[in-house]
């Protein structure tokens, strides 16, 4: 089946299979993003989403979007052995992409003879472990790393399953590290590489760690929504620099203008009221007491979010540019809690916000409620896929419209995290 979606007349994507697709953060031991894992699932499927790894679906993604999902970083995309074709890697950037095995209990004499040659061209495998095996002792030698799903496996198992692929240097890459328990489990383990969202889980604390910049947008956010004058406003600006240098920053990027802005005053004026409350919610994340490179990671994450939400809104409600805009602020409030360390109810009584994005933030209730919780799904976060294709039913959005959308996000997300390095 193909389908065609038109955005504008400038944006037409074709799509020969029917997948989801999620792009999931990767972080190394100083829980810097440093890469991300492609996952696919059919898109007609009722169950929990499994991972494809599929010639055609790898095409489509090669035509379409691998490039701009990459962002900077390298991404971990999973493989069988018919995808290792020639047709199939042709035009993906080898140096950029962990190509992961999924099955070497099928490897062959032909099939080890294939990544050798592949290596030799520049790319990289890692293989996914579960249980020893000889196919597997074959392809180890050819493989910079090994990927462990720590599902369900006590401290003992992960070390014994560890153990052997340290001593060979190879590069251990953690599945589903999703609660600060999980990482800290695997730090001790010995894991280089975590994938999951375990930084984006509050860690309630009894102190709040807000830095003297988040303490000057938030009242700067403040004065926006009480229709201050705009003398005020840039006076508060100014009274912070490191909020006017990011916001500088900002406004320079491609995502915002496409002409050089030189003062605070002609980024207010350029910005409008609107579009400073957005980039102040986004700032908030590089101004935390964190060094920027480890906000980064909730930073991306928060931003996709927001923008996919956004769009979405836009696509499904398009006589309702107030319903985008409110969607954004769900989205990029919508991890708060993981970034101030304090339980989300406690956060929005400081903030100027609407019933309604309260009612999504708290209770995921109401038309915003439903959108975060799309973009929830679209993570992959542990949901039955049944609940995601139900939602996006109600929506009206098709498997291959989200999978545009999600590009757009992801592409801008990316521009906004190079901005604030």
């Amino acid at each position: 089946m193909t389908t065609s979606i038109t955005f504008s007349s400038a944006y037409r994507i074709l799509l020969a299979s029917e997948f989801f697709m999620a792009r999931r953060p990767i972080l190394d031991r100083d829980r810097h993003l440093i890469a991300h894992e492609l996952l696919f699932s059919h898109a007609a499927s009722a169950a929990p989403p499994v991972d494809l790894h599929s010639a055609s679906v790898i095409a489509d993604v090669k035509q379409h979007g691998l490039v701009r999902i990459l962002g900077d970083g390298d991404a971990y995309l999973h493989v069988d052995f018919q995808a290792l074709g020639d047709d199939t890697l042709r035009g993906i950037p080898a140096d950029r992409v962990v190509l992961t095995l999924m099955e070497a209990h099928a490897a062959d004499t032909q099939h080890v003879e294939r990544i050798a040659a592949l290596r030799q061209a520049g790319f990289r495998f890692a293989l996914d472990i579960t249980q020893p095996s000889a196919a597997m002792q074959a392809l180890l030698p050819l493989m910079e790393a090994v990927r462990i799903d720590i599902r369900g496996k006590g401290d003992r198992e992960l070390a014994m399953l560890c153990r052997p692929h340290l001593a060979a240097r190879k590069m251990l890459l953690a599945e589903n590290v999703e609660t600060p328990i999980d990482w800290e489990r695997c730090m001790a383990a010995g894991f280089h590489r975590f994938q999951g969202y375990h930084f984006a889980q509050p860690r309630l604390t009894p102190e709040r760690r807000v830095s003297p910049s988040q303490h000057a947008i938030i009242e700067l956010m403040a004065l926006l929504a009480s229709d201050a004058d705009s003398a005020e406003i840039e006076h508060c600006i100014k009274s912070d620099a490191t909020l006017g240098v990011h916001l500088l920053r900002l406004v320079n990027t491609p995502a915002i203008s496409a002409h050089r802005i030189e003062s605070l005053r002609q980024a207010v004026m350029v910005l409008g009221r609107n579009q400073l409350q957005r980039w102040l919610q986004v700032m908030l994340y590089a101004n935390s007491s964190a060094s920027v490179f480890g906000m980064l990671p909730l930073l991306t994450l928060a931003a996709s979010r927001a923008r996919l939400l956004e769009l979405v809104a836009q696509k499904t409600m398009p006589a309702n540019r107030g319903v985008a805009d409110t969607a954004f602020t769900v989205g990029i409030l919508s991890l708060m809690d993981a970034l101030f360390c304090v339980p989300m109810e406690d956060i929005l009584r400081e903030l100027p916000i609407t019933e309604e994005v309260r009612n999504a933030l708290l209770e995921r209730r109401g038309q915003q409620g439903e959108l975060l919780r799309l973009a929830e799904y679209a993570e992959w976060r542990g949901h039955d896929g049944r609940d995601m294709l139900a939602l996006m039913q109600r929506l009206r959005l098709s498997h291959s419209e989200l999978y545009a959308l999600q590009l757009l996000a992801f592409e801008w997300s990316d521009q906004v995290a190079r901005s604030l390095r």
